[in-house]
């Protein structure tokens, strides 16, 4: 009996322990993360107790706490909603948090440790709660030039603009976007009934395809990634010469690489990595990444951040570069294509390291946090995130890039600036082949910066589904990336 009972002792014991275990994880280690867990819906209707805080843009508030006389005391508002939804997200009673809205719920909401002794203060003086506001980083002019842009020619895609020097982020737009008021009033069915049909739409509006969704292709906008690990290691200069035929049969495989106008680089039998960053040509580059070290690309990829956590505070999907097995996936993969997948931001992220003479700064889509009584309670600082090439590589990449743009018959020349010196990369990416043998869509880029000598701004613009058969392999949809980067571009600098 004895046994039995100090069995069951020892039983109630140890399940004592795992219950205050368990519950001193739930209330104190966990309780911030469980509380700011977007599908936390008692966080959210405990929110509309309080005057939430605005998101705002040079002043100008984006996204906004009005009083109401229902039983919900707010409602939370957006304008402009669909031009700057990727970046304020929404705040819904039904569908939680996303964008800015989930990122800084404790500031806006009020309930950081900085805001401590203000809620104690305001409950002894009778003074509502009311959250914090958030200063972001973008730049209106540039927001407003790239949802335009993007809505002229109506394909879906995403444009990001960083300032190189401090990696603040003057745009980020995603196309096709969605009105955040439609997920915020206070009824509930309309919000399910919006949320149903912006759901089931084909083009997925509620996707921040800037910073997330499935990736992209980068296609030839990696090659500057592919020059730089060559240029890093030695293995080339912007003079160095590769055999230049029209086509390449990949090693120990059937498929056959060619170039995009199904020439040879330029003139000539053989052709400098230059020629081939101006021309934007496959196979020089492929033959350079195959004659370096299988791993060496990929490596670079992961310095200018691919495959890295990356928050802004928003959390960005990392971008991937598999490492290949075989020198058939090594072309490939140098030329962007394979496995290679990766987010707008990434790319303008590679662009703005090259301008910064090879110092990639964390890109961030926040100024400061202010609260309710206008103190700066936190300013986030230019943050180094890393250096994956040294000044001279970056100059190298740069001159390269700028004579892209220069060159009258240089595939970037539609990016040119009057009075402006100006660094761009286009890039085709294919997608595979359709149930019928066609060639799927291509995705279109471009990347770049301005100015050369002292940059303000670098960019990064994808239009998926925008080239390839369906486009007869030519005509303006190839340029449309080109103009929406220069657009970005001008209004950053005509200030």
């Amino acid at each position: 009996m004895n046994k039995q009972l100090k069995f069951l002792s020892r039983a109630v014991f140890a399940m004592f322990l795992v219950l205050f275990f368990s519950v001193t994880m739930i209330q104190f280690v966990s309780a911030d993360d469980l509380r700011s867990n977007p599908l936390n819906q008692r966080t959210i209707k405990n929110g509309y107790k309080v005057e939430r805080g605005s998101i705002i843009v040079e002043g100008d508030p984006i996204a906004f706490s009005t009083p109401t006389n229902d039983t919900y005391r707010y409602l939370r508002g957006y304008d402009p909603g669909a031009l700057y939804a990727p970046v304020t997200g929404h705040y819904s009673r039904q569908q939680g948090m996303t964008g800015l809205e989930a990122a800084m719920n404790k500031e806006l909401s009020g309930n950081t440790d900085a805001q401590f002794f203000t809620r104690i203060q305001n409950t002894l003086n009778g003074v509502k709660p009311q959250g914090s506001s958030i200063d972001t980083s973008i730049n209106a002019k540039a927001q407003q030039a790239a949802y335009d842009a993007m809505q002229e020619f109506s394909f879906d895609g995403a444009v990001v603009a960083i300032e190189p020097k401090t990696g603040r982020i003057l745009a980020l737009v995603s196309t096709p976007s969605y009105d955040p008021n439609l997920l915020s009033m206070n009824n509930d069915s309309e919000i399910i009934k919006n949320y149903d049909t912006l759901n089931a739409e084909e083009v997925q509006p509620l996707i921040n395809r800037a910073i997330a969704g499935s990736l992209y292709h980068p296609g030839s906008v990696y090659k500057l990634v592919t020059a730089a690990a060559a240029i890093e290691s030695g293995a080339a200069t912007p003079s160095t010469e590769f055999a230049n035929p029209a086509s390449l049969t990949l090693p120990q495989s059937s498929s056959v690489m060619r170039n995009s106008d199904q020439q040879t680089c330029g003139s000539g039998s053989k052709a400098s990595l230059e020629t081939s960053i101006v021309y934007s040509c496959n196979i020089p580059i492929a033959e350079m990444a195959m004659d370096m070290d299988r791993n060496e690309v990929p490596d670079m990829a992961r310095a200018f951040g691919f495959e890295q956590e990356i928050t802004i505070p928003m959390e960005v999907t990392p971008s991937v570069a598999p490492e290949p097995i075989d020198k058939a996936q090594v072309a490939l993969s140098s030329i962007g294509q394979l496995d290679v997948r990766t987010t707008p931001l990434q790319v303008a992220m590679v662009s703005a390291a090259i301008a910064n003479g090879g110092k990639l700064m964390a890109p961030q889509l926040v100024d400061r946090v202010i609260s309710p009584d206008l103190r700066v309670e936190h300013e986030y600082k230019p943050e180094v995130m890393n250096e994956p090439i040294s000044k001279e590589t970056a100059q190298a990449i740069a001159g390269m890039m700028e004579k892209g743009v220069s060159d009258p018959t240089g595939f970037a020349r539609l990016s040119a600036i009057d009075g402006v010196r100006v660094a761009g990369k286009t890039g085709t990416a294919q997608n595979g082949i359709d149930a019928n043998g066609n060639d799927l869509p291509y995705t279109l880029w471009y990347t770049g910066f301005a100015p050369v000598d002292d940059p303000e701004v670098a960019v990064a613009v994808v239009i998926a589904n925008g080239g390839g058969s369906s486009f007869d392999f030519q005509g303006g949809s190839y340029d449309l990336p080109t103009v929406v980067g220069k657009r970005v571009m001008e209004a950053v600098l005509n200030g």
